[in-house]
């Protein structure tokens, strides 16, 4: 198995020292330099050539934006981020300039605490041999906007065919949903719900991101929110997203991930219970993202007469999620992330324009 050479970069000597320490317990793992800020992280990038980057966001100097853009402009690597930030959008800053993913510090303060994200921090790394590092610099360069997606509503008295969209990401997931969500024009006629891996505290302002790229309402979703057509429900970090009927309407249930579940939010247990509501007027979209959120869950959407779409390998950052989806034999099309919110308009059953 190839070695993964890391540099460190982080103003803290102590969190250099304990990142240090947790990735050299990583079988495989190798630290072969450390930097204080951007500007020596980008020397020390150049002169040892790693196969990944950990990075901090805020140093004196140069910060870890500056660093991201000049990397990934001249030297591509894997960056992954390990930021305490939470309360902005500094984290889905980052990953737009090509961060492939990011780790939240338990504290910003000096403190052991920083030892809980060793587990998280190990899965991470050894997700680098999994990348499409192509496709992580293609999406740090600047693209062209999507294009704008309004409705062209079938014939009076014929409904769309699906009632809900739900949307399941891991690593690469943030840019990617953006790019569907920036297509949208007009709110569609059918309600979303979306589980994006995600610790505790960075759902609000990703959701409030989304949410102001489209044209309809992107929330995080809270206990006891209906689920509507031209609504969008983000299920909130650590927790996991089911759904429950209340006379006439769905309402949304944030629930406790149970020991069972790997990866937070679960794919899977949205996927599952969506199912049972809605079936086959039900889509179910599995995007890039490492490990395998999803799979089961697209065997319970078909069984209950859901389509099930997921994303390509060319487009994918990781192709963990959509390959095991697609291993299951179930999924009704594998599409690239620039055609995905077309694809998602046409199984819903309305004609997309654009302009």
């Amino acid at each position: 198995m190839k070695r993964i050479r890391v540099v460190v970069v982080d103003d803290s000597a102590y969190n250099r020292r304990a990142i240090t320490r947790m990735l050299e317990e990583l079988p495989g793992v190798e630290v072969v330099g450390y930097a204080t800020n951007g500007e020596e992280g980008i020397r020390r990038v150049i002169d040892l050539t790693p196969d990944l980057v950990t990075l901090d966001l805020e140093m004196p100097r140069m910060d870890g934006f500056t660093m991201l853009r000049i990397l990934m402009a001249n030297t591509p690597v894997p960056v992954i981020v390990i930021s305490s930030t939470s309360g902005d959008e500094k984290v889905f800053k980052a990953l737009e300039l090509g961060a492939v993913d990011f780790i939240a510090k338990p504290t910003s303060v000096i403190s052991d605490e920083l030892l809980k994200i060793q587990q998280d921090l190990h899965e991470k790394v050894l997700s680098v041999f999994k990348l499409n590092m192509a496709r992580v610099q293609k999406r740090s360069e600047p693209e062209p906007p999507a294009p704008e997606i309004a409705i062209a509503a079938p014939p009076v008295g014929e409904a769309g065919a699906i009632d809900i969209v739900a949307i399941g990401a891991s690593t690469g997931g943030p840019p990617a949903l953006q790019r569907i969500f920036a297509s949208f024009k007009d709110a569609p006629p059918f309600a979303m719900v979306i589980s994006q891996h995600m610790p505790a505290g960075f759902t609000t302002a990703f959701a409030e991101r989304l949410n102001r790229s489209t044209g309809f309402e992107v929330r995080e979703s809270k206990d006891g929110d209906e689920v509507l057509p031209g609504r969008a429900l983000i299920a909130p970090g650590g927790k996991n997203l089911v759904f429950a009927r209340m006379a006439d309407k769905v309402v949304a249930r944030v629930v406790e991930p149970g020991p069972k579940d790997r990866y937070i939010p679960s794919v899977d247990v949205m996927l599952r219970s969506c199912a049972e509501l809605y079936r086959q007027r039900m889509l179910a979209v599995v995007l890039t993202g490492m490990g395998n959120d999803g799979a089961l869950g697209v065997r319970e959407a078909k069984k209950a007469g859901a389509q099930i779409v997921a994303e390509s390998e060319e487009s994918a950052v990781v192709f963990g999620m959509p390959r095991e989806a697609i291993a299951t034999g179930l999924v009704d099309k594998v599409v690239p992330m620039d055609d995905m919110a077309r694809e998602i308009m046409h199984r819903c059953g309305f004609m997309p324009r654009f302009g």
